[in-house]
């Protein structure tokens, strides 16, 4: 008769960042081999922390590039959930050229 040994999964943390124009969260999550996207945002916590979003429906992704949500997740991973822009970046531009001025004396306003 042949045993063969379970290995245990392994566990290790990715980062999660959501943010919001008035407070963020960022969070290290402990996963295991195996676990998604979608795994990493639902034990995030992201929705009880922001109810008033629909975390499931935004665009999430790794280091800047959007990905599906049943991607696995490596370790060194930091997942991002995307909100939606109030206004594309290019039009914000566009209307404060328009009334002379630029992103930074907008911040500062």
């Amino acid at each position: 008769m042949r045993f063969t040994a379970k290995h245990p999964m392994s566990e290790f943390e990715v980062e999660i960042v959501f943010a919001l124009p008035d407070r963020q969260s960022l969070k290290s999550i402990p996963v295991a081999t195996g676990d998604t996207v979608a795994d990493v945002v639902a034990k995030s916590g992201l929705r009880a922390d922001f109810p008033e979003i629909e975390i499931d429906s935004l665009a999430v992704g790794i280091w800047g590039r959007e990905v599906d949500r049943t991607r696995p997740v490596k370790e060194g991973n930091r997942i991002e959930v995307y909100r939606r822009l109030e206004m594309d970046p290019r039009e914000a531009r566009r209307r404060l050229a328009l009334s002379g001025r630029t992103m930074g004396s907008a911040e500062s306003d």
